[in-house]
Parts: structure tokens; sequence; C-alpha cells
């Protein structure tokens, strides 16, 4: 594993286990076990998830010190619209079955409210229920306004990010300003069939890895943290056995040409959810 340093001081595994669309129950229990089991120590989800309780009982039950772990929330639109943060991160951890997260994010920057929730999150963690804040689908214009507000600096700005959408002038604005720069959808989705991709294959190929992993790979290389998902054990396990092998800058520079500045995902500056 791969580790980097926050702007505040911690260690955050640069490899995860994300539990989006992943079914509350019996599913995801045994998909986060799965991932602690075979050695990630980074797991990922959210309210608007409504996985949180069974995060925290595959927590529990799979043995890893909560310390060792590096748990990650994030408070959802409605919050932002007509509710209270203070309130949701309470509930979450409820959820969750912990005192604090290691990250609390904002999932999407809500038209108007944004500012004022970066506000509340700065109120969680100096109440210490968050150990660390962030944000998330934030494009350089929302990370520009609250900038102008902001006593803390967010540790990551979690996007989407995948060989079809590299994002290059948000990740170099988050690393201009100490914010770590993390992906979601990482190996993009079926409508972009990247795992088919004969660029990112052949590279593979001289690695004898496949796709997905030279994909993940390649976010490792650029400094980005990322949070593949998977149900399937055989896969949760593959796409953590990225850490013996390095991309040459020249097969960075491949998989860097592929974007056509295409999204799985919404638009942040345009969404209505």
């Amino acid at each position: 594993m791969k580790y980097v340093k926050t702007n505040n001081g911690f260690e955050i595994p640069m490899l995860g286990f994300g539990v989006f669309k992943v079914e509350d129950g019996s599913q995801c229990v045994n998909a986060v076990k799965c991932a602690l089991e075979v050695g990630y120590r980074h797991i990922d989800t959210a309210a608007i998830y409504k996985n949180e309780d069974s995060v925290g009982d595959a927590i529990k039950e799979s043995g890893v010190p909560r310390g060792d772990i590096f748990l990650t929330t994030k408070v959802w639109n409605e919050v932002q619209r007509t509710g209270d943060p203070l309130k949701a991160i309470d509930e979450s951890l409820q959820k969750l079955g912990t005192d604090y997260v290691d990250l609390y994010l904002i999932h999407w920057p809500v038209v108007d409210k944004y500012v004022d929730t970066w506000l509340a999150m700065e109120k969680i963690y100096k109440s210490g229920k968050a150990k660390s804040i962030g944000v998330s689908n934030f494009h350089i214009n929302h990370l520009e306004e609250i900038k102008k507000v902001w006593t803390v600096v967010p540790v990551i700005n979690q996007i989407e990010l995948h060989p079809e959408l590299t994002q290059k002038p948000i990740v170099k604005w988050c690393n201009d300003n100490g914010i770590i720069p993390q992906s979601w959808s990482p190996l993009g989705a079926s409508k972009n069939n990247l795992l088919q991709n004969q660029t990112i294959a052949e590279i593979g190929q001289k690695y004898s890895k496949t796709p997905a992993q030279v994909i993940l790979r390649w976010n490792i290389d650029l400094g980005i943290v990322t949070i593949p998902k998977s149900v399937t054990p055989s896969r949760i396990k593959e796409n953590l056995d990225i850490f013996d092998f390095e991309l040459t800058a020249e097969e960075i520079a491949k998989i860097d040409s592929l974007n056509k500045d295409s999204r799985v995902g919404a638009n942040p500056d345009n969404f209505n959810f």
C-alpha cells in the first residue's frame, strides 16, 4: 500500500474501497469484510448510499481495529438545503457505530448552500467528530468560493476521474492548494468501456496486469487517491494487487491521451438532485 499525507498531518491509503450502489445488508457487509480481510484499510461510504449501518457492522465483525481504518462518509444535498450538517454527522456516526470518521465530505456543491455548508463542516472538524473534512464534485469555481471563507483547508476533493475524464486543471488546482485529488468511478462505466481499451490492454500485457489494474496504477502514479468498487471477492483482491509495478512516464502519457472530457455522472455545475 502507498500512503499520502494530508494537509493536517494524517496518512491516507491511496487505494480505498467504495460502496456506492452496494446493497445494504449482507451484500455490503460481506464486501467490506472481504476488502478488510485482503488488506484494504480505507473505506468510503455516504449517507445517500444508505448502507452506513452495514459498513459499520462489517468493520465491527472484521476484527480490524477501528484506528487502523480510514473511514469516509458524506453529507447529502437535501441536508444542505433543508437540514443541519451538525445533526447529519451524528446520524452517520450512529449508523457507522463509531464516534468519529476520518473524513467527512460535502457530497455535491449545492447552489447557494455549499459555502454555508463548508462553515458547518469546519465546526464538525473542530468538534473532533471528523478528523478531516473535504469536498466532493467541486469544480475550480466552487473551490474558489469556499477559499474566500475557509479557515480549514479541505483535505480532499473527490471527483469523477478516469482515462476519458482526466480533470487536469482541477487536479493541478488541488495540488497547488494542498488538497489531495481523489477519483470516483476510476474504471469508468460500461458506456465508455475502458476495460476493453486497446492502449490500456497493451500496457497491461507488459506487466501481466488487467486493464483495471493498469488504470488504478495510473491513478496512484499521478498521486491520485482512488476508490474502486466491487462486490466480487476475486475483483476486490485483484484491485488491490497494484503495488508491485509502476508505469513509465510514456505509459502515463498514453493513458492521459485517452481523455475526451467525457462524464459518467452529472456535471457539478448542472445537477438536479
